[in-house]
């Protein structure tokens, strides 16, 4: 069969954006003219591996609506895995099957939407694309609300979390503020290694409100004592506190500070639970004034009906970027966003090396925390500010937004 055709999955955890840039392949194939058919592997690159595909060519014809309902729909339209693919040294199966699988259906390029640990899959057909002097492209689109990813500026489903974050925050301080009595609220957001999420909570503050009033991030020790010295102090001037604090926050050694034991997943990442719920027993016990411990969870990468315009737009083109590289002949890349200036934002598009971006993660630069180690600078409000610009305008049916429906998931 000629190979003019490709295929686009998504994988790893979903956000508010990925179908945008879901969106954004099928409508840059639609505009390139270099593919005939577009297929969409479910659950990842497990898809194409156990021939569970589903031809997306007339959604690529039909360009409006069914695009503008796709792109502003949540989660994962090809649904997604956490399959990691070995060393192609130590056990080619899988890959021999994958490229026998792209020769059966005539496919020149390979779309991957995902983060780090996607880019890992990414780097790994490209590499083994090369070892066997295949000419299918292979290109990886980002994605990833912990925006860890190296070589772009942020990363595309970070801006909408971030928005959902700065809003929830922003409301839970309205409801901590009816109550006369001393209280302290513990928000516990994701963010494993990076505190990229937790630091997008500064954006709630408010002329009349600074919750949150302390912010931990990853990147700096924690510490039980200070911490505790941290809301005293604030207690002594205010009756409320409200705590940002990254699931992932650990102490000087290294150990997590969890109510549970921390398992790892298939990738070796640490899976926690309960940052917040430990804090909140240590300040029942020291402090001994009202405490309470939320946690946010998947609801920061679902809330599609809070999703950032900005975030959707950069999704988007993204997605039709990648497209571009792969009819330019280009492989083994990303699609990244350069930003070019804060205010007015502006940015572009670059094409980078998915060798340079596997596996690796951006923390927040320590100079974007503060001195103690309870907040964020100005300069992290700053380049965190035009990431939540914008709304999106949704269909609403008996009071519930319109989402494109996901029944081929259900089986």
């Amino acid at each position: 069969m000629k190979k003019e055709n490709c295929i686009v999955a998504q994988s790893g955890g979903p956000t508010a954006a990925i179908n945008a840039s879901l969106a954004g392949v099928i409508d840059g194939v639609r505009k390139s003219g270099s593919f005939t058919r577009i297929y969409g592997s479910l659950h990842g690159i497990t898809g194409v591996l156990e021939n569970n595909m589903m031809d997306m060519s007339l959604m690529a014809l039909s360009h409006f609506p069914m695009l503008n309902t796709l792109e502003l729909t949540p989660a994962m339209y090809l649904g997604s895995c956490r399959y990691k693919l070995p060393d192609y040294t130590e056990d080619p199966a899988p890959y021999k099957q994958i490229f026998e699988r792209f020769e059966e259906y005539g496919i020149s390029a390979f779309f991957y939407i995902g983060g780090n640990d996607s880019m890992d899959t990414v780097l790994k057909l490209s590499n083994y694309a090369k070892s066997i002097q295949s000419d299918v492209k292979i290109i990886g689109v980002p994605k990833t609300i912990d925006n860890d990813l190296f070589a772009t500026d942020h990363t595309p489903g970070f801006g909408s979390a971030a928005k959902y974050v700065a809003s929830t925050v922003l409301e839970i301080a309205h409801d901590a503020y009816i109550y006369k009595i001393p209280a302290v609220i513990i928000i516990e957001i994701m963010g494993r290694d990076a505190g990229w999420l937790t630091a997008s909570s500064a954006l709630a503050r408010t002329t009349y409100s600074q919750a949150p009033d302390l912010i931990y991030l990853p990147e700096v020790a924690f510490s039980k004592e200070q911490f505790l010295a941290d809301v005293k102090d604030k207690l002594t001037k205010q009756k409320t506190v409200i705590v940002a604090v990254s699931e992932g926050i650990h102490d000087a050694d290294g150990n997590y500070i969890s109510s549970d034991s921390a398992v790892a997943d298939k990738f070796g990442h640490a899976q926690l639970s309960g940052a917040g719920k430990a804090l909140e027993y240590l300040v029942r016990d020291e402090i001994g004034v009202k405490v309470r411990s939320i946690e946010l969870n998947v609801l920061q990468r679902c809330a599609g009906h809070i999703a950032s315009r900005t975030d959707i737009t950069e999704s988007f083109s993204l997605g039709q970027a990648a497209v571009k590289y792969a009819a330019e002949g280009k492989t083994s890349i990303m699609a990244a966003i350069e930003r070019i200036s804060n205010d007015p934002y502006q940015w572009v598009i670059k094409s980078a090396d998915v060798a340079d971006i596997a596996n690796e993660a951006k923390s927040v630069p320590v100079e974007w925390i503060n001195e103690a180690g309870n907040d964020v600078t100005d300069e992290m409000i700053d380049y965190l500010r035009p990431l939540i610009i914008g709304e999106v305008s949704l269909q609403y049916k008996d009071g519930l937004p319109v989402y494109l429906p996901v029944d081929h998931l259900l089986h």
